[in-house]
């Protein structure tokens, strides 16, 4: 086969032209770099659609795992509703009610520990040293005439005294309480 020109064809053909048979540098070039730019767009896609669970990292477990599972959903059903919903709730902190009330439950609990009565051969003045201490007082020791058995609504029972060690302290109705 011949070298020459086709009569025809153009004097002037442009660089991106090439014989038969070699290999054509552009369409090579254009495809490595479409493979790259997809590579580079799906990973800014992936980090983008992340934001919401980097910005929730340092918050609690539960808002942390409620923007994690929005921002799931919107990656799988390109809802994008979610996704905003997964950034609103990142960026807004849930105040956090757990800790104190599971703070007053034990100050409730070691203050319903403290109020137990003495037992029999401790005396009344010794008590509150006792509990200042932290040894446990029981309502073993105390006479059975003063000990009630309380059953919980979870089917759990305690003992609890019957009436209050300090009935002297108490105000009769009759009289006016002072502040």
């Amino acid at each position: 086969m011949s070298e020459a020109m086709h009569p025809l064809a153009p004097h002037h053909l442009p660089g991106f032209i090439v014989a038969p048979g070699e290999t054509d540098v552009l369409f090579t070039g254009s495809v490595i770099f479409i493979i790259a730019l997809l590579m580079v767009l799906g990973s800014l896609y992936f980090w983008l659609h992340s934001l919401p669970e980097r910005i929730a990292h340092g918050a609690s477990q539960v808002q942390f795992q409620l923007v994690a599972v929005l921002a799931l959903l919107a990656l799988f059903t390109h809802i994008n509703v979610f996704w905003v919903a997964a950034l609103l709730l990142a960026i807004v902190p849930i105040p956090d009610f757990w800790t104190p009330l599971s703070t007053m439950a034990e100050s409730l609990a070691r203050m319903a520990a403290g109020r137990r009565q003495a037992p029999a051969d401790m005396p009344a003045a010794s008590a509150p040293e006792a509990i200042a201490a932290g040894s446990p007082l029981s309502v073993n020791d105390a006479p059975s005439s003063q000990v009630r058995v309380v059953e919980l609504t979870d089917g759990k029972t305690f003992e609890a005294p019957s009436a209050p060690p300090d009935d002297q302290h108490r105000v009769p109705a009759n009289e006016e309480r002072r502040p």
